[in-house]
């Protein structure tokens, strides 16, 4: 799919995966209009602090400045030194102003859009000179929206800084006639006068701007249909891969299970549908345990690994089903199933014993009786309470 019939189908929202791998990337809404309040509010504050100390001090220094002397007139080179003299106080009191306006801008950047760093930004890309992508963004709804918000707020700011000037005109002129001291701290009211009603005006624009840049970044982030599913493969993974590894882990079960065949003392089959070996360990105690379980093709393995191995199998259908239905492998039988199960066991051992002194097989298998309930395939199995989330596959 192209990149731009991409861009046309991106009508889903993100997924918050996607939004933090954005994050990752360096993409968060920041406002510019919050760094902007920021600054201009400190300023203020600033202002209205330390304005009589600053307002003494820039009169001491301009007092400073214009005091001249024969020695200074008449020597050039020492205008230099009286200079540099004048602008090291100068540097030292704007020095700390600039480091805590820097502080509260990051501050106010952080506030609209969280900490967050990320080298990505600065790898250098392709996209990033390429003249197509350029005019593309340039081009962009939250560009025109950008540009539209930055032109309005010039007319604002504007608007209301001419309105501002054309209201205090008579006492800015008054200023003319006052003495110097009177017409500075009248001058620092008026400018901070000023600067707090602009402060409202970029404070009207940040509440406006910050969920606007969340809103341009989501829709800079929706998705397609082909983007969901890439990233549901990304997360989920492959399904054949997935299908592959259960296999894989299923085979490995089998193996292991395969494996207590051997070891067992009987494999109950139905005839061959369903094979389930038992063994009973009398130095463990217990019930006799499940060591593997099968249908179908499973079922003709097991039943040829016993035979390899010289393990008794016993065709009883009604009893493998119960077993297979009612049983996992490594689990004890079920209570209901002990009768049956130690009908079986029991001639087992006799048909071992016999084997063993070269006695005669002890006549024909036992007919274990099972509880109606117990056999998948007996109708009474259905209406039982006993288990009625066990399901069987037909036969």
């Amino acid at each position: 799919m192209a990149s731009s019939d991409s861009a046309q189908d991106r009508t889903l929202p993100a997924t918050p995966r996607r939004i933090q791998k954005a994050r990752e990337e360096g993409q968060v809404a920041r406002s510019r209009d919050v760094g902007h309040l920021a600054v201009l509010g400190t300023g203020i504050a600033l202002l209205a602090a330390f304005g009589p100390e600053l307002t003494a001090w820039l009169q001491e220094l301009l007092a400073r400045g214009l005091r001249f002397d024969a020695a200074a007139v008449a020597t050039p080179a020492s205008m230099g030194e009286r200079l540099a003299a004048l602008s090291a106080p100068m540097l030292m009191a704007l020095l700390p102003i600039g480091v805590v306006t820097a502080l509260v801008a990051l501050a106010g950047t952080v506030l609209s859009g969280g900490w967050n760093f990320s080298w990505k930004p600065l790898e250098p890309t392709f996209e990033k000179i390429n003249p197509l992508a350029g005019l593309a963004r340039l081009f962009s709804l939250e560009q025109l929206a950008n540009t539209l918000k930055a032109c309005l707020l010039a007319l604002v700011l504007g608007a209301v800084g001419t309105g501002l000037l054309w209201w205090q005109w008579a006492d800015h002129a008054r200023l003319l006639a006052l003495a110097l001291p009177a017409a500075l701290a009248e001058s620092g009211t008026l400018l901070r006068n000023g600067l707090l009603l602009l402060c409202g005006v970029l404070a009207l624009f940040a509440i406006v701007d910050v969920p606007l840049q969340r809103q341009l970044l989501l829709r800079r982030l929706r998705m397609s249909v082909q983007d969901m599913k890439q990233e549901f493969k990304e997360v989920e993974g492959n399904a054949e891969v997935k299908q592959r590894r259960r296999g894989l882990m299923r085979e490995l079960a089998n193996r292991r299970m395969l494996g207590n065949v051997a070891k067992a003392d009987l494999v109950v089959m139905n005839p061959t549908h369903y094979a389930v070996a038992l063994k009973y360990d009398e130095a463990r105690g217990g019930a006799p345990r499940v060591v593997a379980k099968g249908a179908d093709l499973l079922a003709m393995r097991i039943r040829d690994l016993a035979r390899d191995a010289r393990v008794p199998v016993l065709q009883a259908p009604p009893l493998a089903r119960a077993l297979y239905a009612h049983c996992e492998v490594d689990q004890e039988i079920p209570a209901r199933l002990f009768a049956a199960v130690a009908q079986v066991l029991a001639w087992v051992y006799q048909l071992r014993d016999a084997v063993a002194a070269g006695r005669a097989a002890p006549g024909e298998p036992p007919v274990p009786e099972v509880p109606a309930d117990m056999d998948p395939l007996n109708p009474a199995a259905a209406a039982s309470p006993q288990n009625p989330q066990r399901t069987e596959p037909e036969l």
